[in-house]
């Protein structure tokens, strides 16, 4: 399949999925962190994971920063086109390039005008916010502070709950909104558990943030990196979604 046409087909299926993915209360969910150009890593989680009836949840930021941008997400768009129910391709902030723009970008700056024009239209298709019924919730980088959940589906590209879903960075500090750091939001605290309280989960599952903890606000937050990129030891989060998850201490965290 040409890239025209995988692009094409992908977008059909993005078209067919809502902002916030439901996943079904059974098998394995599978969380991948950024993968950022890591091919490698993209491919050694598929051929390990995707052998098995699972769910696999890619939290955002495909592009950027590896050697292997184009390759890494083409690889995963045609995985999505094999298997549409079986893997998820959640927004990052650096798919996002057409709507803000940040710097490193050498895969946005890489393409032509009528390229960039491509993909960041069909990135703008991609969910925000996976979910499922045993306490987990998934996304890239921070909560965005709306009435329900299900208004996820009601988020327009660009807008602000969009900034704080792929832009927002977690810190471990008492507070709530503490300010912008490089075009980032900042959360603190009280912001994790008013939002996770209000959406009645226990768990969160991000990537977006290389110097954040692994986990945080007592084993409610983690935080995965699943790209060479940025860190040395690459992280997947492994979940039964058949199981009532509380805290880190009930999910698996293994390395790609």
């Amino acid at each position: 399949m040409n890239r025209g046409d995988l692009l094409q087909k992908a977008g059909e299926l993005f078209e067919k999925e809502p902002r916030l993915i439901h996943l079904p209360s059974r098998g394995r969910g599978i969380f991948v962190g950024d993968t950022h150009g890591d091919l490698d890593a993209a491919e050694k989680m598929t051929q390990q994971y995707l052998k098995e009836p699972c769910r696999m949840v890619c939290l955002g930021d495909y592009v950027d920063r590896g050697k292997y941008s184009e390759e890494n997400i083409l690889h995963l768009l045609q995985l999505k086109i094999d298997h549409p129910d079986d893997i998820y391709l959640l927004a990052g902030n650096h798919e996002g390039y057409t709507a803000k723009r940040f710097s490193p970008a050498d895969f946005w700056d890489s393409l032509s005008p009528g390229e960039r024009e491509e993909f960041g239209g069909l990135f703008e298709k991609l969910p925000l916010v996976a979910t499922a019924e045993n306490g987990i919730l998934a996304l890239h980088g921070g909560l965005p502070d709306l009435t329900r959940l299900e208004d996820v589906n009601g988020i327009t590209w660009g807008d602000v709950p969009w900034n704080m879903i792929v832009w927002g960075d977690f810190v471990e500090e008492p507070g709530d909104l503490l300010g912008d750091r490089y075009g980032r939001p900042q959360l603190g605290e009280q912001y994790f558990r008013r939002l996770m309280q209000r959406y009645q989960k226990q768990l969160l599952i991000r990537s977006h943030q290389p110097d954040s903890p692994l986990e945080m606000f007592d084993q409610k937050c983690i935080t995965i990196f699943t790209s060479h990129a940025y860190v040395a030891t690459r992280t997947v989060v492994i979940v039964d979604l058949e199981k009532e998850i509380r805290t880190a201490g009930d999910v698996m965290i293994k390395t790609v």
